[in-house]
């Protein structure tokens, strides 16, 4: 075992490779040996200070005749004062390629899921995608997520084992139509983490909940890689329709790239202030995927959505538990539509996934229930895109909302119902399975109509009347019980709006 040692990178210049700010430390060195046996180990050692780059690159010389490359690291981690981050260190790797944002040279990234990885032509460890390991130099990268006051030490190990390639492995994706019943309403979970990146579950098992859940579609959406795209083949089945996507986690917020065309990987090296995101935004739409924002005000470090909403196809109004940052965020979404309407222009259809990632995390709570011509990725999409979608916390809760007036008119959720300002409007919701739930119609004037409680049936209908000059849309909530002061309850389901009056 030969060994390195990067010192402090206080001394280093840091420079830009066209993604955010980054550094390129020595190499590490194999003599070059193209018919040799066996193993070679090296090892090098380093230190970030606080303030570091996001991404410090240790290019690897891969010597020809190499079969396998196999990376383990270790960090330290420090005690550190209460409310002060400490060292979390994430790790991937890009192979001859390069490192040029875009990432032609993507091999695989696990985040800090993992302290080892392997990659060879017939197999790779989960979060990398297998392949050849070609001659040339290598880059594992390193995304300091946090650095504690006393600096990150890091230790990294690189073996390579000599010998002839495995057989490549060729990929098999999940078909892109599933059993439908023609044009229905579909219940989905589009944000959900396997093994393949940290979550702990397989693709058979995640099929599996899903199918529990009562659901007909999910999208796959591993941070940061799409290695998991030839891995749902198995699992999806005339009724389950597997979507195929990536979670861009970026250092300023999370987008779930919903229904790309397989294999499509999208680059997250970059914060806002690079000005990058529209550009991979179109990447996105150009391989046939939406760009949806994920949990925009999560308060975890990173997370929340600093890049706007420009680009947005939909917005993860909920994710997950019902929580205070979600009654946040549904509260920015409203005023979104209210924007929408005062300034002539497009609305943002809300979402709500699960984001499970292991036990006890629920797949399809919530779950996004799309009016669908069938059940295959375009149809979803157009419904997603359109919002003509509600957002429920289970199975058990259904919806049928609409309005109706004029000379026949009607509209249901994500349509437009027009009519002149002043023609009576009468706004229906009936609800299944949420006992003791209110209903809220909601409106760009606030709320305009609470009901009473549900019977514990779960069971009933409510109905308001309105007008297209009163309310320029009305959207539903269903709401929990509370016990504490005036705050509504928890959501068990919510609508898009419809629209009231003439264009």
């Amino acid at each position: 075992m030969c060994e390195d040692d990067h010192t402090g990178i206080g001394r280093r210049a840091v420079f830009l490779t066209g993604a955010a700010a980054a550094l390129t430390l020595g190499s590490v060195s194999f003599a070059a040996a193209a018919d040799r046996d066996g193993r070679e180990t090296r090892t090098v050692r380093g230190t970030l200070p606080p303030g570091a780059p996001d991404f410090v690159y240790v290019p690897v010389d891969v010597p020809a005749g190499v079969r396998e490359i196999k990376v383990a690291y270790t960090y330290d981690r420090p005690a550190v004062p209460a409310g002060t981050a400490g060292n979390a260190l994430d790790i991937g790797i890009f192979d001859e390629r390069g490192t040029d944002l875009g990432g032609q040279g993507f091999r695989g990234w696990s985040g800090g899921a993992r302290t080892e990885f392997f990659l060879r032509a017939d197999d790779a460890t989960p979060g990398y995608l297998p392949g050849p390991v070609r001659e040339g130099t290598w880059h594992i990268a390193l995304g300091p997520y946090t650095v504690a006051p006393q600096g990150l030490s890091y230790e990294i190990t690189v073996t390579l084992t000599y010998g002839e390639p495995g057989e490549a492995l060729r990929p098999v994706y999940p078909p892109e139509r599933a059993k439908g019943r023609g044009r229905a309403w579909y219940r989905g979970d589009c944000h959900l983490h396997s093994w393949y990146s940290d979550g702990r579950r397989t693709p058979a098992e995640i099929a599996a909940l899903a199918r529990a859940a009562g659901l007909d579609f999910i999208n796959s959406s591993e941070h940061n890689t799409h290695s998991a795209h030839a891995h749902w083949a198995d699992a999806a089945g005339d009724d389950l329709l597997v979507l195929l996507g990536e979670e861009v986690t970026t250092r300023n917020g999370h987008v779930v790239a919903l229904g790309t065309d397989p294999g499509t990987f999208v680059d997250w090296r970059y914060r806002a202030r690079d000005n990058r995101f529209g550009r991979f935004a179109r990447q996105i739409r150009r391989a046939g995927g939406l760009v949806v924002p994920a949990h925009p005000h999560a308060t975890c470090i990173g997370c929340n959505w600093k890049f706007g909403f420009g680009e947005a196809d939909a917005v993860e109004v909920w994710n997950g538990p019902w929580t205070p940052d979600d009654e946040v965020a549904l509260a920015d979404w409203d005023g979104m539509l209210v924007a929408s309407v005062r300034e002539g222009r497009d609305w943002i259809p809300a979402m709500g996934s699960s984001d499970a990632h292991r036990d006890p995390d629920v797949v399809g709570r919530p779950q996004t229930v799309v009016l669908a011509d069938d059940l295959t990725r375009r149809a979803i999409q157009d419904g997603i895109r359109a919002g003509r979608s509600y957002i429920a916390e289970s199975a058990a809760v259904t919806l049928d909302f609409t309005a109706s007036g004029g000379r026949g008119g009607h509209a249901g959720i994500g349509g437009r119902l027009e009519v002149d300002r002043d023609t009576p409007v009468t706004v229906r919701l009936a609800v299944t399975g949420a006992p003791r739930c209110t209903v809220r119609f909601v409106t760009d004037q606030g709320v305009l109509h609470t009901s009473a409680p549900l019977p514990v049936s779960g069971a009933g209908t409510v109905e308001w009347r309105t007008t297209a000059s009163y309310a320029a849309y009305v959207r539903a909530e269903l709401r929990h019980e509370t016990a504490v002061g005036p705050l509504p309850g928890a959501l068990a389901a919510f609508t898009n709006p419809i629209f009231l009056g003439r264009r």
